[in-house]
């Protein structure tokens, strides 16, 4: 079985900007989700993807994803995802043996800046870098399925961690 096993995190500072060796535009969109799984399509960069995911909590779910053509997968989005779409611009960053994922979200989202690291297993250990800021991984919040209907900007501002 395919499993993905990520971390998320806030951020402390910008001082990882200085950092990041790449960046990507991408926009994704829910073509189903509920209390099973979501199927996500996503444009990054010239690149189409179709994913499946596990809608369990935690650091460890089922995934599967596929690529797809770049034109399909914009033909998707705008087919069966009106509504149901979010952009960021996803920067890279390598620390050996892992890559950081910083995604800097968008549109109802903008302000929101997660940090994403994948494992090889749950108890796989990593250097935490000096602007890694409070764990989420738990918190379905900062899941970008839930960000869909529950944007950043309609968040009280005393729960913004």
């Amino acid at each position: 079985m395919a499993q993905e096993i990520e971390r998320k995190f806030l951020l402390k500072d910008d001082r990882w900007r200085a950092q990041v060796t790449r960046s990507a535009t991408m926009r994704q969109g829910y073509l189903a989700s509920d209390a099973s799984c979501s199927i996500r399509v996503r444009v990054a960069g010239d690149v189409g993807y179709l994913n499946i995911k596990s809608a369990t909590l935690g650091v460890a779910r089922s995934e599967f994803e596929y690529v797809i053509p770049v034109t399909e997968a914009r033909e998707l989005l705008d087919l069966f995802c009106r509504g149901r779409c979010l952009d960021k611009v996803r920067h890279y960053i390598s620390r050996p043996p892992h890559i950081w994922e910083i995604d800097a979200f968008e549109g109802d989202n903008a302000g929101l800046v997660v940090a994403e690291i994948e494992l090889t297993s749950v108890a796989e250990s990593f250097a935490r870098p000096e602007w890694l800021g409070l764990e989420v991984s738990a918190d379905p919040r900062y899941y970008n399925v839930c960000l869909i209907d529950h944007p950043y900007a309609a968040w009280p501002a005393a729960s913004r961690d």
